[in-house]
Order: C-alpha cells, then structure tokens, then sequence
C-alpha cells in the first residue's frame, strides 16, 4: 500500500482538480478520487508503464458515471444550482475554470465536458482522450470542438488586476449592506443578474433576478433586514476564479458571494447558501473563520 500511495499522492491534487470540474462538487471529487485509489490498489501496478495516464482515465470514466445520475438529481433541485464554491488562497490562481464556465459546462453532454476540459484546460492529447472516453480521436476532437463553441462567452473576455476585483468586491459589500443605494447602483451593469443557492434548505430566489431594477429592488429589501440583523465579513477573496467575499449572514448562515465584472461594473452575482455545498468552508482547515482586512484602496 505503501508503494501505491508513493505514486498516487502527488497526482491526487490534479485528480481532484479533473473530478471537481467534470461534477462540479467537492464531496464527489473526492470519493471518485479516493475510488480510484482502492482500484489503484487492486491494479498489478508493474504491468501500468504509464500509472498518472491509468489513473486519468479511471478518474474520468468514474465521473461520467455519476454524471448520469447527477443530472437525474438536478432536475429535480430546489432553485438554481451552482457548483460547491472554492475559495482561493492569497498566493494561488488555479486556473481560468471561472464560475460561469463550470456553469456552461453543464450544459453540455458528459462526453464533451470531458474532452473539452482534458484538452483544453488540462493538455490530455486526443489520442489518450480517445482511449479514456472509448472514441476515435477525431470524434474527440469534435466532442471538444462543439464544447468550446458553447462555452466561449463564458470565457473572461478581458483580465482585471485581482486588487481591483476585490476592491470592486469590497465596495459592493459596504454598498449593499449599509444600504447605499446611490453607490450601489453605480456599481451595477444594466443586465445584472443575482443567481443563488439554497437548495431548499435556506431562503434564497427560485429563479435568477434579472435586471438592474429588479436586483435594485432586491437589495433595497435586503437593507431593511440588514438594519436589524447586519451580515459579517470574514473575507475578501477569489471564488471559483471571481472575486467576492465569504460572510455570515442573518440567522448565522455562512455564505460566499462572488462576483463577475464587466468594464468595471458587477454584471452578475453568484451566491452560496446551501449549507451542504458550504460544509467544507466551515469545518475544513482552510475554513474563514477570521477576518483578513480589505486590500489597499478599499475603504
């Protein structure tokens, strides 16, 4: 066991990172990729030339499985979903998979999420893609083809210094919970949309509110609350590729808001407040239980 963890662990993180893309959630990455550990384990290891090519490919194969069932689960979810959200550290950027990309991959089949994200944004070649997904390598190519079609508008179209975001981040926090509606406003895009997540075990709208005076109605509303019951900051910080914030909200639920800007204005907000997608933020090492102080500029 030993000499199969000596293999295994170094590919682990890029394993989870794979299995968190294709399912979109934390607690599935993690049992995929501790399942293709036990078959790791029971693999004759001498025989594998290539051991992190074997392991991709039982780690791909194992999420198009639970692929099938997730989507059966989702039509069925109570409100929008969104992807468990990953809040990155200070020092890291992991790579441009934003929340509105991992969003446009569920739109597509498990076979081209698959081809695209191994091609595109981990560098699998077609030929390995091909034996892993059980296709010709030009139907992959196609696969990956048609996916990045789909999903190019969710692709950044510009890069934004990462202090910027979140001073942006930071000034939409101060206007929203204090009820600054004339700074708030600025901030926002016309088309503005607020997504959030609740999964029917905590309020949230059970659809997107779209437009900039429907969103300003929302946290006109929200204010009003916040007076009684004020919403915490623990920090400012990237989600899921945006910048955003983790807090705690009325009624002490933990919640993570991430923002994507467009020239300078909020033109969408996602927000996290299923507990069980959040699990990992309050129990985990990493967890934001300490406030870090707004980046230089925000005020």
């Amino acid at each position: 066991m030993q000499d199969a963890a000596i293999t295994f662990d170094p590919l682990r993180p890029r394993l989870t990172r794979i299995a968190y893309r294709m399912l979109g959630s934390i607690a599935d990455a993690e049992d995929i990729v501790q399942e293709a550990f036990v078959r790791w384990l029971a693999t004759d290891r001498d025989a594998v030339r290539d051991p992190e090519g074997f392991l991709l490919r039982t780690v791909t194969r194992l999420c198009l499985d639970v692929l099938k069932s997730a989507q059966r689960r989702r039509e069925t979810y109570v409100g929008p979903w969104l992807p468990e959200p990953i809040v990155e550290s200070e020092e890291e950027q992991i790579d441009d998979v934003t929340l509105p990309l991992l969003l446009a991959l569920e739109r597509l089949s498990p076979l081209e999420r698959a081809a695209f994200l191994l091609h595109d944004v981990f560098g699998v070649g077609f030929d390995e893609i091909a034996e892993t997904v059980g296709r010709e390598p030009a139907a992959c190519r196609q696969l990956a083809s048609r996916a990045r079609t789909h999903v190019r508008a969710a692709r950044p179209r510009f890069e934004m210094p990462r202090e910027r975001g979140l001073e942006i981040a930071a000034a939409f926090f101060a206007a929203s919970r204090s009820g600054d509606m004339q700074s708030l406003q600025a901030l926002l895009a016309a088309d503005v949309a607020v997504h959030a997540d609740g999964g029917g075990k905590k309020s949230a709208a059970l659809a997107p509110i779209v437009g900039f005076d429907n969103v300003m109605k929302l946290h006109a509303a929200l204010a009003r609350l916040f007076e009684e019951k004020p919403s915490r900051i623990l920090r400012y910080c990237f989600i899921n590729g945006l910048p955003g914030f983790v807090t705690i909200e009325p009624e002490d639920t933990l919640q993570t808001t991430a923002l994507v800007i467009e020239d300078g204005k909020v033109a969408a907000i996602y927000i996290m407040r299923n507990p069980d997608k959040l699990r990992h933020l309050a129990e985990g090492p990493s967890s934001p239980s300490v406030k870090n102080p707004p980046p230089k500029g925000i005020v």
